[in-house]
């Protein structure tokens, strides 16, 4: 594997930056200590410009090659914040923050792409610009889209965009992308359900709303099984059901639904929300019950550009020899709302046999550090290649 000598002199250094990172992990936009690190180490590499509160608390640097007279501008982006999750790893660097933990690797994404600046810095074996984008809020805030609203991609000039995620189950430091959708979108639905309520013993006097629930959770299994285009990629699951009594001789008055949507196209993203509402509504109402449905659209499908894959798989295979076809991923992620502005790419990198993402026991593999770092260098100077 042509890792960059570089990075393996490197490891011990990016590897305490990760492990630093994992034992001190922050949600949402609450990444300030994370954020600040990351700018200051910027500023130490000699990044030609570093812009804090991009997005709330996301950060950008702006690496210039040797020459510019390509004029091409190419993001790089890796999100820093991580999951309300208890850490079960027991890791000399597990978590410091009870019920905080760095579950899905953005710790590694941060400090790969730390290291890949610091020695872009060094370097500057390109003709064009490089520009490093830091992102809060990947788990659920939208930080993507944040960074986006605040006109990150016209204030930096970016033409095209890239972002890299480890991979559990995929041998260490080995690739895998797919062009067109990849990640699905990822939506979000609250059914409250009234009836009326009374004693258990005396249920013709009620409307009992556990049992309109209980339908509906099985009449929405028919909007995949009956309603969708089999040969297209939809799931609908209900993954919550509370009832406003825990007695065992109270009918309750009131039920809430919670569940989530994912899907790959906006033709049955219009659909489940379109079936759910009318399910809801029409299942209640024959059973003398009120539904009302409160339907969140969030994540948009995430597409990744077809040339830009192929750039991105290139750059793969120059550092490991090989890049698979990446299955579709049923998960959500906002790097989609940075691929809707600039056409760009999602490379998947190996983690190798470890716990699968958002799981307590997972941790970042920092033997992958040199590979994904390597890669993020070798994607920019393909790029844009020096005069």
């Amino acid at each position: 594997m042509p890792i960059k000598n570089r990075f393996s002199e490197m490891l011990p250094e990016i590897t305490a930056w990760r492990q630093d990172f994992h034992a001190h992990p922050e949600l949402l936009f609450d990444c300030h200590r994370t954020a600040g690190i990351v700018a200051e180490k910027l500023r130490e590499f000699g990044c030609d410009e570093v812009v804090e509160g991009i997005g709330r608390t996301g950060v950008v640097g702006v690496i210039r090659g040797k020459n510019t007279s390509s004029g091409r501008v190419v993001g790089l982006r890796a999100d820093m914040d991580a999951l309300p999750i208890h850490e079960a790893t027991g890791a000399d660097h597990a978590s410091k923050e009870a019920g905080k933990m760095h579950a899905c690797g953005h710790d590694g994404h941060t400090a790969m792409l730390m290291g890949a600046a610091k020695y872009l810095a060094e370097t500057r074996n390109f003709d064009g610009t490089v520009v490093v984008i830091f992102q809060p809020a990947e788990e659920g805030g939208g930080g993507g889209d944040e960074m986006c609203r605040d006109g990150m991609m016209e204030r930096f000039g970016i033409q095209e965009v890239y972002g890299m995620h480890n991979w559990p189950g995929t041998p260490a430091g080995e690739f895998a992308i797919r062009p067109g959708a990849f990640f699905a979108a990822t939506d979000q639905f609250e059914i409250a359900v009234e009836g009326r309520g009374g004693h258990a013993a005396k249920p013709h006097q009620c409307v009992d709303t556990t049992v309109v629930a209980a339908h509906l959770v099985v009449a929405m299994q028919s909007i995949v099984s009956r309603n969708a285009d089999p040969t297209l990629e939809m799931v609908v699951s209900v993954t919550s059901f509370v009832t406003e009594s825990q007695a065992f001789n109270v009918i309750p008055q009131h039920v809430t639904l919670r569940g989530t949507v994912r899907t790959l196209s906006q033709e049955m993203r219009d659909l489940a929300e379109t079936r759910i509402k009318a399910l809801a509504e029409h299942t209640a109402t024959a059973f003398g019950a009120k539904a009302h449905v409160d339907y969140r659209r969030g994540y948009p499908v995430m597409v990744n550009s077809e040339t830009e894959t192929e750039h991105a798989a290139a750059a793969a295979r120059a550092v490991s020899g090989q890049c698979a076809s990446a299955p579709l991923v049923m998960g959500g992620e906002d790097f989609a709302y940075m691929l809707q502005e600039r056409p760009g790419a999602y490379i998947l990198v190996g983690n190798g046999d470890t716990a699968d993402v958002h799981n307590p026991a997972y941790d970042f593999n920092d033997s992958v550090i040199p590979a994904g770092c390597s890669f993020w260098v070798e994607l920019a100077e393909q790029r844009m290649p020096a005069a």
